[in-house]
């Protein structure tokens, strides 16, 4: 019997061990989940508080956003009457400039120069007996009727021309470099990207300068290459050969216009065929001017233009006029403000007045056109077309018709 007593006393504290483990296991699982309830109801306050606070600050946001809209059209309207007005103002700066401001000095071809060195044969002594007459130019320009920014392309210096006998034109891309890109027409030039689809012209020297010109299937360019004097190379275009040279006698380092330092010299095309603006020496305060033999490249006569060399920026020649424009340092409006007629036929009077629009900075080169009366400029990088108002000179006008 007593071990039997033992036994059940034994398994009755077992089991009375085991429920009060299990009574404090359950105690200690209500006790957690009573923790983690509380917890929840926290996260939930606080998701609400949150999401209440989101709420007021989308609403704050969108009032803000709402208030800026408004602040942003009004200042839209506020700019658009203020360029309205910077237009109107440009306008009436042009009206009073072209009624007030000194008219632009007009040189008469008063210095005619000898220079046998720049000929290939001996040039003849020139008077103002047989100097040089264009004498199918009467015209001169009288303004700018519109101005077409086409893109902007490559380098803030460069040049674009067109050639006067046809409808390609012709990218300069920087300031030197031995490539060119032909187009086959100004609408191709627009519509392309970059200088994409264009036929690229690999030349045997390099160029220098926004001074090159086409003319007839030609290309006329000023050599880099040389280490004394300025060389010009007739390239033909076509055959993409060398048909031609020439040196001239002129400081290789000197620059033709004080803005833009790299233009050594200058080949323009008008009417009349090629002409070279150059100076030939760093110190020379002014612009020379030379007509050119297209098939020779020989110089068939030297003028002093009497236009000075500082603040230019660029020069092209209409009808064997030179119109030199000029600047400041801090880019402003160009303006045309020396004129030179080397047929000596343009009264002081009429010499233009002519202040370009106000663009981008400054123009690196300006190319006239004689088939469309059009400048091709380069401005910053923007290709830009200057188309040009034409009236005949006043000499011609009032000379009385010559007895038969």
């Amino acid at each position: 019997m007593k071990p039997l007593f033992v036994l059940l006393v034994s398994c009755a504290w077992t089991l009375i061990g085991a429920q009060n483990y299990y009574q404090a296991l359950m105690d200690y699982l209500e006790n957690r989940l009573l923790a983690i309830e509380d917890r929840m109801q926290l996260w939930h306050e606080q998701a609400h508080q949150y999401r209440t606070e989101m709420l007021d600050f989308k609403k704050l946001t969108s009032e803000a956003m709402t208030g800026i809209k408004n602040d942003h059209s009004m200042m839209f309207k506020d700019l658009k009457g203020a360029s309205a007005r910077v237009d109107l103002v440009e306008t009436e700066m042009d009206y009073v400039e072209t009624q007030n401001s000194p008219r632009a000095c007009a040189n008469n071809a008063e210095k005619v120069l000898e220079q046998e060195a720049w000929a290939k044969q001996p040039l003849e002594i020139f008077n103002l007996s047989n100097v040089f007459t264009a004498r199918n130019c009467v015209e001169i320009i009288s303004g700018i009727r519109s101005v077409k920014i086409l893109k902007r392309i490559g380098s803030p210096k460069g040049m674009w021309t067109r050639d006067p006998k046809s409808s390609k034109l012709y990218v300069f891309n920087g300031t030197s470099g031995d490539t060119v890109y032909e187009f086959k027409s100004v609408r191709d030039f627009s519509t392309s990207l970059g200088v994409a689809g264009s036929r690229m012209i690999h030349l045997p020297s390099k160029w220098t300068g926004p001074g090159s010109a086409v003319y007839n299937g030609y290309l006329y360019y000023i050599n880099q290459e040389t280490d004394a004097d300025v060389q010009v190379v007739k390239f033909d275009l076509m055959s993409g050969s060398v048909t031609d040279t020439a040196m001239f006698p002129m400081e290789r380092h000197a620059s033709l216009y004080t803005l833009n330092p790299e233009t050594v010299a200058d080949l323009a095309v008008d009417d009349e065929g090629l002409w070279l603006l150059f100076t030939p020496t760093d110190s020379e305060p002014n612009i020379s001017l030379a007509k050119m033999d297209t098939s020779t490249l020989d110089i068939e006569q030297i003028w002093d233009t009497q236009c000075p060399r500082g603040n230019a920026e660029a020069a092209f020649v209409v009808c064997g006029t030179v119109y030199v424009v000029y600047n400041t340092r801090m880019a402003s409006r160009s303006r045309v403000q020396c004129v030179f007629d080397v047929n000596d036929m343009m009264l002081t009077e009429e010499a233009p007045l002519l202040y370009f629009p106000r663009r981008y900075g400054a123009h690196a080169s300006l190319k006239y056109n004689p088939e469309e009366n059009q400048l091709y400029g380069w401005d910053d990088g923007y290709q830009i077309i200057y188309r040009l108002t034409i009236k005949t000179k006043l000499l011609f006008i009032i000379l009385p018709p010559k007895e038969s």
